[in-house]
């Protein structure tokens, strides 16, 4: 086999008209007669790849033909524009001219093209991966992590590394994980870690930390996680003013990043971007007292007697997710009150 230059599935749209080499995984198969589409991942993508009967030695295009799902394969052909052309980010193929099978696959690959109910995607969650929905969550996910460390080291945080093992609780002692600490007791997964870095303040001026955090209460919603990564900034000499100006900037950078560098991930996603679009300083700032006021307009023009009652608020209360949801449909990006 000859090979051209090896680029990456992410990058073809460099190399239209030139000969390149993929090196990557067989995710799909359309058989046409003549022509075989294969649709490849690489780790950085998907592109479709065509085989044409006509330009292959015929024992090269059976072996196409017979191509299981995951097998492991280097093409080689040329880079042509087609908008048609499926895949992420898509809009290029590559025309079979070679192809060498590194590994064949099993027939009987067990996460076959067809819908998987969730307790089997997750048994075999080391597979699902690859598949292109998971494949762009976690991409974005690796962008929004990139960004977030981005815009706080460029802006003098200093990134401190707290304990994950506690012998205390930062919020309430019913969400801890217990864990035997040798002959001394008990130690806990950490909550969060805050006390650590409001003492670091006093010797960095700014820090944050991030990491793995635990609750011991059972996943239930977004906002109750038995398990996820948090970041926690902590600032000296910073008042409410500051503070809003360092979260709009910081929630600013992390979107703008994730548009930028992971467009046609969320594309693939269905993500409606045009709200993300407009996060960009300054979010707007209402008082509690107008707040209220805007979730009791709001619930009066509900029709809905179930959503009204959600909405039910005295003065001095926290909203609830029904109260931030209904002021942030008021607006076209994030706000403060």
């Amino acid at each position: 086999m000859t090979y051209a230059p090896i680029v990456r599935i992410s990058d073809l749209s460099q190399h239209e008209g030139q000969e390149v080499t993929l090196q990557g995984w067989v995710y799909n198969r359309t058989d046409k007669g003549k022509l075989v589409f294969l649709l490849v991942r690489d780790g950085y993508g998907f592109a479709q790849c065509v085989a044409f009967k006509g330009d292959l030695p015929p024992e090269l295009f059976d072996q196409i033909v017979h191509l299981a799902q995951e097998s492991s394969v280097m093409i080689t052909g040329p880079v042509r524009a087609d908008k048609r052309a499926p895949g992420i980010p898509g809009g290029f193929e590559v025309g079979i001219k070679d192809l060498q099978v590194v590994q064949a696959a099993a027939e009987d690959y067990p996460m076959a093209l067809k819908e998987h109910g969730v307790d089997f995607a997750l048994d075999n969650r080391h597979l699902w991966i690859r598949m292109p929905s998971q494949w762009a969550i976690l991409r974005v996910r690796t962008v929004v992590i990139q960004a977030i460390r981005e815009w706080l080291d460029s802006n003098g945080y200093t990134h401190m590394d707290t304990p994950i093992l506690t012998p205390a609780a930062c919020e309430g002692t019913t969400t801890l994980f217990e864990t035997p600490y040798f002959d001394e007791g008990l130690a806990y997964l950490a909550q969060s870690g805050q006390l650590y870095n409001e003492a670091n303040i006093f010797a960095f001026g700014k820090v944050y930390c991030f990491g793995p955090t635990f609750r011991a209460e059972k996943s239930k919603t977004r906002r109750h996680l038995t398990e996820f990564w948090m970041v926690e900034p902590e600032v000296a000499f910073c008042d409410l003013d500051g503070l809003m100006q360092i979260e709009e900037q910081f929630i600013t950078h992390i979107v703008q990043t994730a548009l930028r560098k992971c467009g046609p991930e969320l594309k693939s996603l269905g993500r409606d971007t045009v709200l993300l679009e407009q996060v960009a300083p300054p979010f707007p700032r209402i008082s509690y007292d107008d707040a209220l006021k805007m979730i009791r307009q709001i619930q009066a023009e509900t029709e809905d007697a179930e959503e009204r009652a959600l909405l039910d608020i005295e003065w001095g209360m926290d909203f609830g997710s029904p109260h931030e949801t209904a002021l942030t449909q008021r607006f076209n990006k994030p706000l403060f009150v």
